[in-house]
């Protein structure tokens, strides 16, 4: 994430002294040090355990970050999968923001813990031995748009206070009416304040979503939300489940009869003098 548009979603996020903010798809850190830099207490977590713990090297990954621009460190980094969050059962309510880029599958696509065969049934869930835990990395699967959203709505809905901000960026394809916010994703749980489309292609853009969050967590709650879910997944089903977007975003452009010509274009030559 560039700097600015960082500074713009921590600004979005209301991160100021005292806060808790939270980024499940941390990355470099690039949205925790926009955080930091307004006051705020930050907090990250992502799959790949190689940016987590080993970036670039040991003068240039996450922690460098904080050091170059002397702010303060996080509070901690967790390898965490966003489909398996960590949290123990009864702990909410103690973020102020949740603020991050998901994955959407144009550049990077989404990973998820379990992998392709244990997924399907076909290897049986395994023990790693103690003395291969330090350098194991965990098997992964493909995390679809749809599954991403939903777990990051659900883990929003539990984890913020009362008040609190979701802030993240959600893809469009340019077809689509962006004005139109009922293709958003909803949950009863919060009350969309604002929308923001930064146009990327001609045929793609992403919108920066700001939810606060109006309801408490429950199990109706809960439960409402996965109905909302559901009819959201069905009315969308095109382009968020896995690889639709991209394919979407890169097929070659149709063209209808023979490609048309500048009649005022000069012809280009190879040599400096023909």
């Amino acid at each position: 994430m560039d700097c600015e548009m960082a500074f713009l979603m921590a600004n979005q996020g209301l991160a100021q002294p005292g806060k808790l903010v939270y980024d499940p798809f941390v990355g470099t850190g690039s949205i925790l040090v926009a955080a930091a830099h307004f006051g705020a207490m930050t907090m990250g977590a992502d799959i790949d355990i190689r940016v987590v713990r080993d970036g670039r090297g040991p003068d240039c990954n996450i922690w460098s970050n904080f050091e170059q621009y002397k702010l303060p460190e996080p509070l901690c980094v967790l390898r965490a999968d966003n489909n398996l969050p960590p949290w123990r059962p009864g702990l909410k309510e103690i973020f102020d923001a949740i603020i991050c880029d998901p994955p959407y599958g144009v550049r990077a696509g989404g990973r998820k813990s379990g992998g392709r065969k244990l997924l399907k049934g076909i290897i049986p869930p395994y023990i790693v031995p103690d003395d291969k835990r330090e350098n194991h990395i965990p098997s992964t699967a493909p995390y679809s748009l749809a599954e991403c959203v939903h777990d990051l709505l659900l883990l929003a809905a539990r984890m913020l206070v009362i008040g609190g901000r979701l802030v993240f960026f959600y893809p469009v394809l340019r077809d689509d009416d962006v004005a139109d916010a009922a293709k958003f994703p909803e949950h009863p749980c919060f009350k969309l304040v604002s929308s923001c489309e930064q146009i990327l292609s001609l045929r793609y853009s992403r919108v920066l979503l700001t939810m606060v969050k109006v309801e408490p967590y429950t199990e109706e709650v809960e439960r409402v939300g996965e109905e909302r879910h559901q009819e959201f997944r069905e009315n969308h089903q095109k382009w968020m489940e896995e690889g639709n977007l991209h394919s979407a975003v890169f097929s070659p452009a149709e063209h209808d009869g023979k490609p048309k010509f500048d009649k005022d274009s000069k012809p280009k030559y190879r040599g400096k003098y023909v």
